[in-house]
């Protein structure tokens, strides 16, 4: 866990290039891949492609949490994340679990699991940051609402969020060290407000002074805008990834590890000339 957090940190101060987080969905209803890799070989399996295309870190998630997603229970979860996490992290690949129940990250970090990736940042299971704290995990803390309001002002919802989540964080004795913002591109917002989401890294890492992930890949506001289905957004993700990580994003959260890898490195490569 703290080998992670040294590595978000060293991306944050640009010291490496930005993290590659594989999106590993062991879920029958996600809103790109759901069903592919709902088996535990076929998810193994993904995870170390996702590897050995360059991703970081495997952020296995068991609940979908796309528009209109059925919920289920922790035992359900549970089910579907068990027979993956242990062995991956046996092996040493660095696994997140995303999951806004208390209970199941708590089962996940016992089973090797170094990071949660807590998609109502700390605010929908009151146990969740107690249980970030007990295993001293490193946390994603994302931005999410409950409706689409087209007037909102985003910074100051932004501000609204975060301030509470990180008071729970705090109370609970989580260390700054730990954790990550993400704005919830796709989470809550207009495709409007997802555009200025991104617009807005630059601005959420300086006032908060925390690294920050991007996660975009393959959403639905690309086929808004340009009109293109899930499996015609991959120019698009990388676009948006480029411009999160220009923006100071330390972390990208994706479907399509190797592309990203290369675009990472070669902004590094560029961004290092003498």
């Amino acid at each position: 866990m703290k080998a992670l957090a040294e590595m978000i940190a060293a991306s944050d101060r640009g010291e490496i290039p930005p993290l590659i987080m594989g999106i590993l969905n062991i879920t029958p209803d996600s809103f790109s891949d759901g069903g592919e890799f709902i088996e535990a070989d076929e998810a193994c399996r993904q995870a170390h492609k996702l590897v050995l295309e360059g991703a970081d870190i495997i952020d296995c998630g068991g609940e979908s949490t796309r528009p209109g997603y059925t919920a289920i229970s922790v035992e359900e979860e549970w089910y579907r994340l068990s027979s993956v996490i242990a062995p991956l992290a046996v092996q040493g690949i660095c696994l997140s679990v995303d999951t806004m129940k208390a209970e199941v990250a708590r089962r996940a970090l016992r089973a090797g699991a170094v990071m949660v990736n807590d998609v109502w940042g700390l605010q929908y299971d009151p146990a969740m940051a107690a249980v970030v704290a007990d295993f001293g995990a490193n946390v994603v803390v994302m931005h999410n609402r409950q409706d689409i309001d087209p007037h909102l002002d985003l910074k100051a919802d932004f501000k609204r969020f975060f301030d509470y989540s990180l008071e729970k964080a705090q109370l609970a004795g989580v260390s700054t060290k730990q954790i990550v913002l993400d704005p919830g591109v796709g989470f809550g917002k207009t495709p409007e407000q997802n555009l200025k989401a991104i617009n807005l890294i630059s601005w959420l890492r300086s006032y908060y002074q925390l690294p920050i992930l991007l996660g975009v890949s393959r959403k639905s506001f690309f086929g808004h805008f340009l009109g293109r289905q899930k499996g015609e957004r991959l120019a698009a993700t990388i676009a948006a990834n480029l411009y999160g990580v220009k923006e100071g994003a330390s972390i990208i959260r994706v479907h399509d590890a190797q592309p990203h890898e290369d675009m990472v490195l070669l902004n590094y490569m560029l961004g290092n000339l003498s």
